[in-house]
């Protein structure tokens, strides 16, 4: 009688999405997802339920000189396993969350060769994208600022960029990653700019850094929107994609003073930054 295939060599590939709040995190799932080997989506919760099982299973716990780091590693890895063992015919998996870039060190640890893809735009229009969010919704307030309605854009901005911020524990976290020891090889970053203004070319470096065969997208016709969970945290749009990809030309709606201040933060732009050799689009 022949032997029952082993279900665990029918694992997908696990890589992750990470990187800067509106930089196009979303825009590239919605465009990997018209893959039918690939599944991808926006911000789960699989981070942060990892987050958890590691504090419980430290010193935090009473018992926790009982669980060996073998035991750990076995641990995290089927809970990503587990989270998506229902996607059937799935070959590549992406997760995306903005704390990967903080954990380069674990996912190469739980998925040797893993890849991530951070997503990055110059901080000046990520911060205008989240304020033209905010002026779009004049009769409510966000989870994102503490449902606090005595804000201005100068505080709200403040808040964004603190390091614990939406905006401000992102941007720390990728450039940690991006120069972090493991960089080289486990990293690209991919710029909003570039796949807005060239979704072609950009896709095509995503999918040779991933050594997967190139997939013809529909790159006038992405599909995805979050807008229950868009709605929870008081943002409606905040993880809307437009049906085309395209580069917009617009005025920025942050004050001239806050622009000017964060116009030079793209450190991915300066080759002599990039001592890891991380492939940047």
């Amino acid at each position: 009688m022949p032997a029952t295939p082993d279900a665990s060599s029918s694992q997908p590939k696990f890589h992750f999405i990470s990187g800067l709040p509106r930089a196009g995190t979303t825009l590239l799932a919605a465009i990997l997802n018209q893959n039918p080997r690939f599944r991808a989506g926006m911000t789960s919760p699989l981070a942060d339920i990892m987050g958890v099982v590691m504090a419980e299973a430290s010193s935090k716990n009473d018992f926790s000189f009982d669980v060996s780091d073998e035991q750990r590693v076995a641990m995290l890895r089927g809970l990503v396993e587990s989270f998506y063992s229902a996607q059937a015919g799935v070959s590549v998996v992406f997760d995306t969350s903005r704390l990967w870039c903080s954990r380069m060190q674990l996912l190469d640890t739980l998925f040797p060769g893993v890849k991530v893809i951070a997503c990055v735009r110059q901080l000046a229009w990520v911060l205008d994208s989240m304020e033209r969010l905010v002026r779009k919704q004049p009769v409510s307030v966000s989870k994102i600022f503490r449902f606090d309605t005595n804000t201005t854009v100068y505080s709200r901005v403040e808040a964004l960029t603190d390091p614990r911020g939406m905006v401000g524990f992102a941007y720390q976290a990728t450039k940690e990653a991006f120069y972090g020891p493991h960089a080289k090889d486990h990293l690209l970053m991919l710029s909003y700019e570039s796949l807005a203004a060239d979704p072609v070319a950009a896709m095509r470096a995503v999918y040779k850094f991933l050594d997967e065969p190139w997939f013809e997208h529909d790159f006038d016709h992405i599909e995805y929107n979050a807008d229950e969970f868009d709605a929870r945290v008081g943002m409606p749009g905040l993880h809307s994609v437009r049906a085309k990809v395209e580069s917009i030309e617009r005025q920025p709606v942050l004050p001239r003073e806050i622009f000017g201040r964060f116009a030079n933060e793209a450190f991915w732009m300066d080759p002599k930054n990039n001592v890891n050799q991380v492939p940047i689009v």
